[in-house]
């Protein structure tokens, strides 16, 4: 009997198993079946354009235009690239370009400032996280892709842009005239005991020689007999991968996962762990975030946080957690293609979420006013405090 039940299973397995194939089949039929109808659409309209527009068009300009909108309809951080862009893109600025200081994004189709840098024009003319860039010199951004905002916010230093931005909190428009400097990239913008042996690092972005500089500033540190440490990360709008990765290891123990990617194919599916041999694992730890803290600072964030590693005091961070792949194309352009999201040690999701502190502080600090002015970070030396108070129990 118990043969039977067995063999009778097995059959329906195999019926269930043929049928979902059989469908997975029809579908992927169906789906390229509907992909050659839209391509004959598409073959259409460009053979009547080519035959019928007033102007004799450029065939090229055609198909960068065709492709520009069928990347740009994916999600705002898909793009082709012609390639003048692709060039642009790949120069090595080496942290100094002509520009005016500022990361942005495309967020729900607008032009939105992710942070401003700090010390740089836009940061000093008063340009906040969060901003929506409505006009560049009087031109509306609204189908603007973000390497041309890019190419049209950068020039030669000491040449003024105008830019029109839109204040949700204020709900008015602001018009800034921006004088272009040389924006010079620190990575880390400063490292200091600030009282009772806490030690503090100020984190701006990630980049290759980030995990060198942020050795010296540890030893410096601990040379001064740090006992705790705020890592902030506030208005860190990212930067490379791998050394987010870097920087977080350096406080979990070796082997485990930090950060994994999952997308449409298998090969977009990678795993990051920690690698680091002599992490300092005892070391009280807050790390601060802001709505300006995106992509590899909410890496680290999230990596700390899923394991109790450190505590997360601010607001909710920015919510940047797509991988970009960059294909070339045979006549010099190329795609910039979102393949993959990035996940936490514990399976949560970065990208349009982003990280959740903690302790939830907002800051009250007034520009250029001392840290003890700052109530996060005054907050995180309190709990630190506390911390260390509670071990010695």
């Amino acid at each position: 009997m118990l043969k039977r039940l067995t063999a009778g299973l097995v059959l329906c397995l195999v019926i269930a198993l043929t049928a979902s194939l059989a469908t997975s089949a029809i579908d992927h039929k169906k789906n390229k079946n509907d992909l050659y109808r839209q391509v004959e659409l598409f073959s259409d309209s460009l053979a009547i354009v080519e035959a019928e527009y007033v102007d004799e068009p450029e065939a090229r300009n055609l198909i960068y235009g065709a492709l520009k909108g069928m990347i740009s309809s994916l999600d705002p951080h898909s793009q082709f690239l012609d390639p003048d862009s692709y060039n642009e893109l790949k120069i090595d600025t080496e942290g100094r370009f002509g520009g005016i200081g500022i990361e942005i994004t495309i967020k729900d189709g607008i032009l939105t400032v992710v942070t401003p840098i700090e010390d740089t024009p836009a940061w000093k003319a008063g340009v906040k996280s969060g901003d929506g860039i409505v006009k560049i010199n009087d031109e509306s951004t609204r189908d603007m892709t973000l390497t041309e905002a890019v190419k049209k916010l950068r020039g030669k230093p000491q040449e003024a842009v105008n830019i029109t931005i839109l204040r949700n909190a204020q709900n008015k428009l602001l018009d800034f005239k921006i004088v272009r400097d040389i924006i010079k990239i620190k990575d880390i913008k400063e490292a200091r005991i600030l009282e009772d042996h806490v030690g503090y690092i100020r984190l701006v972005e990630f980049r290759e020689n980030t995990p060198v500089d942020f050795d010296i500033a540890l030893k410096k540190l601990q040379k001064q007999s740090m006992n705790a440490l705020i890592l902030d990360l506030r208005n860190n709008p990212g930067g490379l991968l791998d050394i987010a990765v870097r920087v977080t290891e350096k406080f979990i123990e070796k082997g485990k996962l930090i950060i994994y990617t999952k997308g449409r194919k298998v090969s977009s599916d990678m795993e990051f762990l920690s690698d680091y041999k002599t992490p300092i694992l005892n070391l009280p730890l807050v790390v601060l975030i802001n709505e300006g803290s995106a992509s590899g600072s909410e890496i680290v964030a999230a990596a700390l946080q899923d394991y109790k590693r450190a505590i997360i005091i601010g607001t909710k961070s920015f919510g940047k957690g797509s991988v970009q792949t960059l294909i070339p194309l045979s006549d010099g352009s190329a795609l910039r293609l979102t393949t993959a999201h990035y996940f936490t040690p514990s399976g949560k999701q970065i990208h349009n979420k982003g990280v959740e502190p903690d302790i939830v502080v907002e800051n009250t600090k007034k520009e250029k006013s001392d840290y003890k002015s700052d109530n996060q970070v005054m907050r995180a030396i309190d709990l630190l405090r506390a911390v260390r108070r509670y071990e010695k129990t």
